[in-house]
């Protein structure tokens, strides 16, 4: 029988510490599904990629990682703001999975009492490795490419995400 492992993640932008995850995950399991969450949300300071775009750099990371594309389900899951209904509407986006890695508090609570197994994720230099330090570096010019896979980093700028979030934070007064 597969054991399918589940990481639910936002992943604005998918950066190396999200790759790190992924290969860990993937000695513990023969299939990841891979979440990416908050799918109806783009355009915003905190999610400035859609969910096809999100799920392209993830998809792009993983391949320039060669990571075996068969084991991998990559699926856009729209926020529930419900916490009682929200386990049920991944359950309905999603294949199966057997375990749930999470390090985000009220995820790991909602799949416990839904009866998963949740396991923690080991952190890959998460001083460096995050989103929002990602953003920043994005919206004050600095080096954001060398903490993302330099596919998600191309990826980006051939979408022009920079200057997306860039404008995403000027007022509408002139």
């Amino acid at each position: 029988m597969v054991k399918r492992g589940l990481f639910v993640g936002r992943f604005q932008p998918f950066h190396l510490g999200h790759l790190g995850a992924v290969e860990d995950i993937l000695k513990e399991v023969d299939e990841l599904v891979i979440v990416i969450g908050s799918a109806q949300y783009s355009h915003r300071i905190d999610n400035p990629f859609t969910a096809g775009e999100r799920l392209v750099m993830v998809r792009r990371a993983l391949e320039e990682a060669k990571i075996d594309n068969s084991r991998i389900w990559i699926v856009p899951v729209p926020d529930v703001h419900l916490h009682m209904m929200w386990v049920s509407a991944v359950e309905g986006y999603t294949p199966r999975f057997d375990v749930v890695y999470s390090n985000e508090p009220l995820t790991r609570r909602l799949f416990i009492e839904a009866g998963y197994t949740v396991k923690p994720i080991r952190f890959h230099r998460r001083d460096v490795y995050s989103a929002t330090e990602i953003r920043e570096r994005m919206l004050i010019g600095g080096n954001w490419e060398e903490l993302v896979p330099k596919s998600v980093a191309a990826f980006i700028k051939e979408i022009d995400g920079t200057k997306r979030l860039q404008d995403l934070t000027k007022s509408d007064k002139v």
